[in-house]
């Protein structure tokens, strides 16, 4: 059996793989058949379409550069392709373009990195087009559209910051959750940062959540309703050998508060976020846990003195806003009373 390549020789192969497309997308001779193979390496997986937009991104964006610097990359660029072009002993398009996809990949990223131009379009890249941050108070929803034709939901006490560059999209989720409906983009992947996990997709819809200090759930979890999301380390590269799990929908995963990542399971019935419909779900929760849950979107009045009741297994969805519901729904599904406790209502064992 063959043993798989380093993580390096991955990533190195694929920005060759990624530049030897774009440099055949600029042949004249490119043919349909040529586009759907491209199509077909595209589809193959997240990471192509993320690579070739990488290298795609620059030349795409050549107007918004200074105009020597332009002009000093469309006459690199000439150069070089002539010069590849007279290669000996090739004389079919499709030989002379295997020929070149390699030997031009490299020297088009050398023309693009070369000069002191571009450093500044470095920095003029590494600036955000467009940058916004939001927040809900306790108890609040928002609903949020994104430039991009992307959409936000944002649950009770979120708040996230929204960056979008040229190359990609970028959401900071710095605490509650949400649910995104991204708009499709292969030439800007959008990225959600949450704790110690890097969510990244295209175009889907799903949710992430990130409340650390909330007991049960001081990590991250990822729950996917349509399309596909990749989920890794914050902290590492793509390719560095870090643990990435490829989420489809109907799939979730979380992680614990250092970033590693559980098992992937399916999404609970109530779907990747009930919150939306107004609507909490507890599946054989702690009622502490729970009415810890509840006190995000308000303060619910009820206090658990005894750790035997906060122990007590809680199964059932609940309309997070509406109180005398929960007051009167707990003792009918739990072992438990009501007692008046000054301004609380105290959660006891029925006797």
């Amino acid at each position: 059996m063959t043993a798989p390549a380093p993580a390096s020789d991955e990533a190195a192969r694929l920005r060759r793989d990624a530049l030897g497309w774009f440099v055949r997308r600029q042949d004249a001779a490119w043919a349909l058949a040529d586009e759907r193979a491209f199509r077909a390496w595209l589809a193959a997986s997240p990471r192509h379409g993320e690579a070739y937009a990488r290298c795609a991104t620059p030349w795409q964006t050549l107007d918004a550069m200074p105009d020597d610097l332009r002009a000093r990359m469309r006459a690199q660029l000439a150069r070089d392709k002539a010069a590849l072009e007279r290669a000996p002993r090739l004389s079919s398009p499709r030989s002379r373009r295997r020929f070149l996809q390699p030997a031009f990949a490299v020297a088009g990223a050398a023309a693009v990195l070369s000069g002191a131009g571009y450093v500044a379009w470095q920095q003029l890249l590494a600036q955000p087009q467009w940058r916004q941050a939001f927040a809900t108070a306790r108890g609040q929803q928002k609903d949020i559209p994104l430039p991009d034709g992307s959409r936000l939901r944002l649950d009770t006490a979120t708040r996230v910051e929204v960056l979008l560059y040229r190359q990609r999209r970028e959401v900071r989720l710095h605490e509650g959750q949400a649910v995104f409906s991204v708009q499709a983009d292969a030439a800007r992947p959008f990225e959600v940062l949450a704790g110690p996990l890097r969510v990244t997709v295209v175009g889907t819809r799903f949710s992430v959540r990130h409340t650390p200090g909330q007991p049960g759930h001081d990590g991250v979890t990822v729950a996917v309703e349509q399309g596909k999301v990749r989920v890794a380390r914050a902290d590492g590269p793509v390719g560095d050998g870090s643990p990435i799990v490829l989420l489809t929908p109907g799939q979730q995963v979380a992680s614990d508060a250092q970033g590693s990542l559980g098992p992937v399971g399916a999404v609970p019935a109530a779907g990747i976020a009930p919150w939306r419909e107004q609507r909490l779900s507890f599946v054989d929760m702690p009622l502490g846990q729970a009415l810890e849950e509840l006190a995000r979107y308000g303060r619910t009045g009820l206090v658990v003195r005894d750790p035997q009741v906060a122990a007590l297994r809680l199964t059932g969805t609940f309309d997070p806003l509406n109180r005398t519901t929960l007051r009167l729904a707990l003792p009918r599904v739990l072992p438990v009373r009501l007692q008046q406790d000054g301004p609380d209502t105290q959660v006891l064992l029925a006797r």
